[in-house]
């Protein structure tokens, strides 16, 4: 009978050793990702900045200046899964945030579900379309699921993307109604959620918001004489259509978020429980505000990054109160990319076009249907991708590469294209200068050729309502990553470091799996 009680004091024993966080480890990660951050902006305007957000970040953790993505062509969902799964977009399964569904012939968000019932919500999403694991459902698998993973952005799919397979909740805010909304894929309904959404929701605030300049316009440096003149006001009012959409891309949400964000802290005492390593993922935007009539965006993007720099201080000083940043391994990194096109005054004479997409699909039907007989080849156009119609295709017998190599050849003579590469074009060619288009595209998503652009163009989508206009500028800029808390060192790093490494090196610092498809080794911090 002793030894009976002895084993099991000792099995309670082993349990709990298991249970404790090792203390060479954090107890909470916080992963932050900002949509369109770019390392200049930070650099530039550093000297508005506090103390406590992007120069604490740059002071006290590892700066990461120059963080490559190869890839072109990202946007918020892809450029975030990039750096959750340590893969590129052809491999994870996420190549932008919409795809081409061929059973429904229209194009659909990259995790849309439909075996899913929204939460707040009439959307649709899961993270069964991410073809690898993640950071967080690493984190998740080597606590036994015993630590908390929550996940809070504007942006559904980029808040789902960070929670991963293995979350317990991502939330992000509902373009209709202002809700904080989830999926009934995860189980967890945070109270703090409950409360802001009964209690104080973004419906009863949004009429009373403006953004104005957050300093003295003297301030914003490197702005033309106009600019200093006024100070901006943008409203949100509720009877705008589009209000919850104008509101997501200002930087007024990053206020929201972080709000949230230190409730989950604070009130899931996350970091604070002590059984496991438990993780807070949250999604930020830095992106031009598109919403602005004259198109340019400098005031503004100047304005959002000192407001983000607040908010990181916000949310930093609520890490420090409630858990210890010497408890905490934070890293922040951008989307990979950065749109700031808009179509230039003509009195620049800057050489520019339009190209209509309804009109070249009509004409390439119309080319293709003379030389193969009368039917409709054509399917649809995505961002550069035509879809041709492949049961079209079979049931006239034709080879799909003959016919895409036909139409490739027909495109590429349309003014304002470039070039037009099939999708054999893409996946088959081992030159050096095609490697971007390879890792970015997924055969099983991508369309049957593949149209680049003149820069100056205005590309329209006018096969749908409302129409979209796309103005083609090519903007390659440096992105940053951070890593702060838990011994990471103070430097700074200059020389290109791969986008897939950063999943790797968090796993790294947190000894843990890398995820199952990462396809780079992990950074020396030391």
């Amino acid at each position: 009978m002793n030894r009976l009680i002895t084993s099991v004091i000792c099995g309670l024993v082993g349990i709990n050793t298991i249970l404790a966080v090792d203390p060479s480890r954090p107890r909470l990660v916080v992963g932050i990702m900002v949509d369109q951050l770019r390392t200049d902006y930070i650099e530039y305007l550093q000297n508005l900045f506090g103390e406590k957000g992007f120069r604490r970040l740059m002071k006290d953790g590892t700066f990461l200046k120059d963080v490559d993505f190869k890839v072109s062509g990202l946007d918020c969902a892809s450029g975030t899964a990039m750096i959750y799964t340590g893969a590129y977009p052809g491999k994870n399964g996420v190549t932008a945030s919409k795809v081409y569904d061929p059973a429904r012939k229209d194009m659909l968000p990259a995790l849309n579900d439909p075996s899913i019932i929204g939460n707040f919500t009439t959307e649709t999403y899961s993270p069964a379309n991410i073809r690898l694991s993640t950071i967080s459902d690493e984190l998740a698998i080597d606590g036994a699921a015993l630590g908390l993973v929550y996940s809070i952005a504007p942006d559904a799919q980029q808040s789902i993307i960070m929670a991963g397979h293995a979350g317990n909740s991502a939330f992000w805010i509902n373009d209709n109604t202002g809700r904080w909304a989830s999926s009934t894929y995860y189980k967890d309904v945070p109270n703090t959620i409950n409360q802001r959404n009964y209690s104080n929701p973004l419906t009863l605030r949004i009429d009373t918001m403006q953004w104005k300049p957050a300093l003295p316009l003297p301030h914003y440096p490197g702005l033309p004489a106009q600019k200093r003149q006024f100070e901006f006001r943008h409203t949100f009012p509720k009877a705008d259509r589009n209000v919850y959409k104008m509101y997501s891309s200002s930087p007024l949400v990053n206020t929201e978020v972080t709000d949230v964000a230190v409730s989950y802290i604070k009130d899931l005492r996350m970091g604070q429980r002590g059984d496991a390593i438990d993780m807070l993922n949250i999604g930020y935007t830095a992106a031009p505000y598109k919403y602005i009539k004259d198109g340019d965006y400098r005031l503004e993007l100047e304005d959002s990054y000192v407001r983000l720099d607040g908010q990181l201080s916000r949310l930093f000083d609520a890490i420090d109160k409630y858990v210890g940043l010497d408890n905490t391994f934070i890293y922040l990194a951008s989307t990979g990319y950065y749109d700031d096109s808009v179509e230039d005054d003509a009195k620049y004479r800057i050489p520019t076009g339009t190209f209509s997409v309804k009109r070249a699909l009509s004409l390439l039907n119309s080319f293709l249907a003379a030389k193969y007989g009368n039917g409709d080849y054509v399917d649809t156009y995505s961002k550069g991708h035509i879809y041709l119609d492949r049961k079209k295709i079979e049931e006239k017998k034709l080879e799909l590469n003959e016919v895409a190599s036909v139409s490739r050849d027909f495109l590429v003579k349309m003014s304002g294209v470039s070039d037009a590469l099939t999708m054999g074009d893409i996946i088959s060619s081992s030159l050096p200068s095609m490697e971007a288009k390879r890792l970015a595209t997924d055969p099983k998503t991508g369309g049957d050729i593949l149209l680049e652009f003149n820069a100056g163009w205005n590309i329209v989508d006018d096969t749908r309502f409302p129409n979209d206009t796309q103005n083609i500028r090519s903007a390659m800029v440096q992105t940053p990553v951070f890593f702060m808390g838990h011994a990471v060192p103070a430097k700074i790093v200059s020389t290109p470091v791969d986008a897939t490494a950063i999943a790797p090196t968090v796993s790294r610092v947190l000894r843990i799996r890398s995820p199952n498809g990462a396809v780079s080794k992990p950074l020396l911090l030391e």
